[in-house]
């Protein structure tokens, strides 16, 4: 080394050595997202769940360039990212022949079996004709898959498992505490069964399909009683499960002749007993399975949420410390759209004896007429914190709004994140969520399919360095021309 060298060397060592890692770190450019490049709507509460806080570790998933599910994590002692990396390949996104080309219904739901491999559900509209007939249903597009890391914990490398039909849309996966895995989800399109299979393998082979609530065509009108569910862990061997009704108009039927619409109504509520393999009632009234719509009206109705002129969006479900279940569903005013209109998140809970709430969690968002979803954290039967996106004065919002007289009323507590001219995307709350990282939310800006995604807990979005979080290419927005 020459003396300048030596020098220089000298002189840049001495720069560095005065300077504290805090310091340095500070120079370095933040960005609240930690990655760019999800497309469409790539994340959903149905689909969960989408995140799991495991041994330190903040394991996120979502579905990124082409419909392929992707995943990342964040280590909370040293605050590391990791990822993301793309963890299968969907048969959406891929055919330039749709007019439709994000499909949207392939997000991707995350496990983790007892022995510490992540598990990817992903990919599925119902299957497609390529795939065969559908004994439970009928089809739409794409193929339900299953891939699992190559080791315990590590993101980077995935194979796929023959282990499903393909005919799955809304995956739904719950770890029972002996190590039993079910994967719920809707066996097909709108006209299908919803089912479940059991796993005693850690998830490497799964039982038959088994179906919970059923489809059929209505004798009274031109449409199909069909379905929308959320299912969770419950208390020991339970497993529950909300869901709403969904009118399947089949023609020029339908609301103002509209044909097939979103329309869906009401809410239920019913228990799985998987020890003793039963299902009953919220009165321990058992339940035949797959449940129609005539028992679920009789048996299993939680709420009717304002008749023919109020649509709903089924939401999520959770039980508190005596075991009653408190239910978010989201209500609005069908304005004459195919998809009807706003939708506000409601609550209602079980108080022993009965049914109580309904009211909107987000009263000014009623008020605004706009739409808000979310998910929620139950502190007492009575005290409940929800974690609302919506829209205010023209930006995008994400909020708690905490409720202490059982949902009475709601106050907005803590803002976590606000962005102009945005919607948002969410996920059910992270499984058990560490609470610095809460949820998943994706940015939706106006004028493009590509969405900002986040890690949002109790301190705010949890911060990468930029250069990390832009991952989108000149390539990965050819497929959307």
């Amino acid at each position: 080394m020459t003396r300048l060298s030596l020098i220089s060397a000298i002189s840049i060592g001495s720069l560095l050595a005065g300077c504290s890692s805090t310091q340095l770190d500070s120079k370095v450019e933040k960005a609240d997202f930690f990655a760019d490049n999800a497309l469409g709507n790539p994340l959903a509460v149905v689909q969960h769940p989408a995140g799991i806080h495991q041994d330190g570790i903040t394991y996120v998933s979502y579905q990124g360039p082409l419909e392929d599910p992707y995943v990342a994590s964040y280590n909370h002692e040293t605050k590391e990212w990791k990822g993301p990396f793309k963890a299968g390949v969907s048969e959406l996104g891929k055919d330039p022949t749709r007019k439709k080309k994000i499909d949207n219904h392939g997000k991707p739901t995350m496990l983790i079996d007892d022995l510490g491999y992540i598990h990817i559900f992903f990919g599925g509209h119902g299957g497609d004709a390529r795939h065969g007939k559908n004994p439970l249903g009928d089809v739409h597009f794409g193929g339900n898959k299953h891939t699992v890391s190559k080791r315990p914990g590590d993101i980077t490398e995935w194979e796929e498992l023959d282990s499903l039909p393909p005919f799955g849309t809304y995956n739904q996966a719950i770890k029972m505490d002996n190590g039993d895995i079910y994967i719920f989800y809707r066996h097909g399109a709108h006209r299908s069964n919803w089912v479940y299979h059991k796993s005693t393998d850690h998830g490497r082979t799964f039982g038959p399909a088994v179906s919970f609530l059923k489809h059929k065509k209505r004798k009274d009108i031109k449409a199909n009683d069909s379905w929308y569910a959320f299912v969770s862990k419950g208390q020991g061997d339970d497993i529950i499960v909300s869901y709403d009704y969904h009118i399947c108009w089949n023609g020029g039927a339908g609301v103002n002749g509209r044909g097939h619409t979103t329309e869906r109504h009401d809410a239920y509520y019913m228990v799985f007993d998987t020890k003793n393999n039963t299902w009953r009632n919220i009165h321990n009234e058992k339940l035949n399975v797959p449940v129609t719509r005539e028992v679920a009206d009789e048996k299993t109705l939680v709420a009717r949420t304002g008749g023919s002129g109020y649509w709903t969006f089924n939401g999520s479900a959770h039980l508190d410390e005596k075991g009653y279940p408190h239910i978010a569903t989201n209500i609005g005013k069908d304005l004459g759209k195919k998809t009807g209109g706003p939708k506000q998140t409601s609550y209602f809970r079980w108080t022993g004896t009965e049914w109580v709430g309904g009211k909107p969690v987000n009263t000014q968002a009623r008020l605004d007429n706009t739409d808000t979803r979310g998910d929620f954290i139950i502190k007492s039967p009575t005290e409940v914190s929800f974690i609302l996106g919506y829209q205010e004065n023209n930006e995008g919002v994400i909020s708690y709004f905490n409720s202490v007289d059982g949902g009475e009323s709601f106050t907005k507590g803590k803002e976590l994140l606000r962005r102009p001219k945005a919607g948002w995307g969410l996920t059910a709350l992270i499984k058990d969520a560490h609470p610095d990282a809460r949820m998943i939310v994706a940015e939706k800006p106006r004028g493009t399919n590509w969405r900002k995604v986040y890690l949002v807990g109790d301190n705010g979005p949890i911060q990468r360095t930029k250069t990390d979080a832009l991952l989108l290419k000149p390539t990965d927005k050819k497929h959307l021309k």
